[in-house]
């Protein structure tokens, strides 16, 4: 038997209920490597859903399971977990049974539903039945045999029949009822003894819930963002609004600062991490202590709507610490920022990436690529958040000064500009507290809207540039985000080596 788990509520004492939906399910990937064959990871696709609904069905397979990617756990039933069925199959009541030629068991049950306070008749079934569960369940129905009907049921559906008292409840998979109510081709699926008999209804299929749609009013949408392309505020919202399920994973419950634009990318630009509540409702506030010893609150988002609201205000880019608001002071992942001089081509700077994973490898340091929509490449190392930023900082600081020290014709650990000529600064000073770097599927405030993207080391090798993708390939990176490739990208439980 195999087993699949799907969903992660806790971890080492974290309450992670108010999480993302997929952002939980990343934290429970690496709790299931090297574990029990047995024990499986349920993988998600996004956004496909309607063409693995199809090829589902095409195989014969029950179904699938729909899941709000950005949602929290609620534990209850909502519109954000759907249940959708290639075959019609719900739960009924056994009403009776008729006698069978050939076995000792049954040729078919009668099945009831419960409607307007009375028992309906909804048909009988006769197949789906091992000789096993068949004397399982003659033995079970003569238990509760009786002599009146349980069911007004046409003359021809009630020959030979023995009515039972209603307390069995059966799942039953049919294709479609009748006019008069009556399934067609059903097949028994097994008993359900988790249902009283008394609970029992028609289901009715509904529609399919439509998208929630944002409370965030954009106001001028046609203003144009960046003057050199046609992007505006409103195509830039709509990329984050159709990204929010895979980019809220990165950027959600951290502390942020937008890069704002409000007059677009051609006019003043600045940086903002603070907030005295001018954002709304949806942007959250979480108070840190600063070197003053002052606190301020600080900025950050857990949906959509905080997305939305962020590039309402003029926001372009959003910048995280490299630590969550449940423990600011434990990084939860370290980021080498390689920063190409002006002339170097991106060949080095992909040569330089791959030496820095190996390099990590060596001290037992898995890595990640990402392009950072710029000019370089950011290696993302994830971390179990233990240790606190002191330690992070000078393991970060020791790191890129040992490379620079060993290729110092090819590598600075210094941001003095007059020490990059020819170089690739190693920036270390992302990893500090209160330093920030660019979030995975952040638009970038750059000529043709680029923006930063995931990459497996395999696909970077053979990138041309770190602004491949544009904030207009939405779709293209919404199905990249869900492929197998890029399963697992920035997750890994490791803490940092004793050197």
């Amino acid at each position: 038997m195999t087993l699949f788990a799907f969903d992660l509520l806790d971890l080492d004492g974290e309450d992670l209920a108010k999480l993302p939906q997929v952002q939980r399910k990343e934290r429970l990937r690496p709790l299931l490597e090297g574990a029990d064959a047995r024990l499986q990871y349920a993988e998600h696709i996004v956004g496909e859903g309607e063409k693995l609904f199809e090829a589902v069905c095409r195989e014969g397979y029950e179904g699938i399971v729909c899941k709000r990617a950005d949602a929290p756990y609620s534990g209850r039933r909502t519109q954000g977990w759907l249940k959708v069925k290639c075959l019609h199959r719900q739960e009924f009541v056994i009403v009776g049974w008729t006698e069978s030629d050939k076995s000792r068991g049954f040729r078919a049950l009668l099945l009831g539903v419960n409607e307007d306070g009375k028992l309906r008749y909804a048909g009988k079934v006769g197949t789906g039945f091992s000789v096993e569960t068949m004397n399982d369940l003659r033995a079970k129905l003569d238990r509760l045999a009786r002599k009146t009907p349980t069911v007004d049921a046409p003359r021809a559906a009630t020959r030979r029949v023995h009515w039972v008292t209603p307390n069995l409840v059966a799942e039953i998979a049919y294709t479609e009822t009748t006019p008069d109510k009556v399934l067609r081709h059903p097949s028994f699926l097994g008993l359900r003894g988790d249902k009283e008999a008394e609970e029992v209804v028609e289901e009715k299929a509904k529609p399919a819930p439509k998208p929630k749609a944002s409370s965030v009013k954009i106001t001028h949408p046609d203003r144009l963002i960046f003057p050199d392309s046609t992007v505006t505020k409103g195509d830039l919202a709509a990329f984050y609004e159709a990204m929010a399920p895979v980019a809220l994973q990165w950027i959600a419950n951290r502390p942020i600062s937008l890069v704002r634009c409000p007059q677009g990318r051609g006019k003043h630009c600045f940086f903002q991490k603070h907030d005295a509540g001018s954002f709304g409702e949806h942007v959250k506030h979480v108070k840190i202590k600063e070197k003053d010893g002052s606190v301020e609150p600080y900025l950050y988002v857990d949906d959509a709507d905080g997305l939305l609201q962020c590039v309402q205000m003029g926001t372009i880019e959003f910048h995280g610490w490299g630590s969550s608001v449940a423990d600011v002071e434990k990084p939860d992942r370290l980021v080498f920022d390689l920063d190409p001089d002006e002339g170097l081509g991106f060949d080095e700077v992909k040569k330089s990436a791959a030496e820095i994973k190996a390099h990590l490898a060596e001290i037992g340091l898995v890595s990640f690529a990402m392009v950072s929509g710029g000019k370089g490449v950011h290696v993302v190392v994830p971390l179990t958040p233990q240790a606190e930023w002191p330690a992070v900082k000078d393991f970060a600081d020791r790191f890129c000064q040992a490379m620079a020290q060993a290729e110092p014709d090819r590598f600075t650990a210094t941001m003095s500009k007059a020490k990059r000529k020819g170089k690739i600064f190693l920036d270390w000073l992302r990893n500090q507290r209160g330093a920030t770097a660019v979030m995975p599927y952040t638009a970038r405030a750059r000529a043709k809207a680029p923006v930063a993207v995931p990459v497996t080391w395999a696909e970077l090798s053979d990138l041309d540039t770190a602004a491949t993708w544009h904030v207009g390939d939405q779709e293209e990176l919404l199905k990249r985000a869900s492929s197998k490739d890029l399963a697992g990208w920035g997750i890994a439980r490791q803490v940092l080596p004793d050197l």
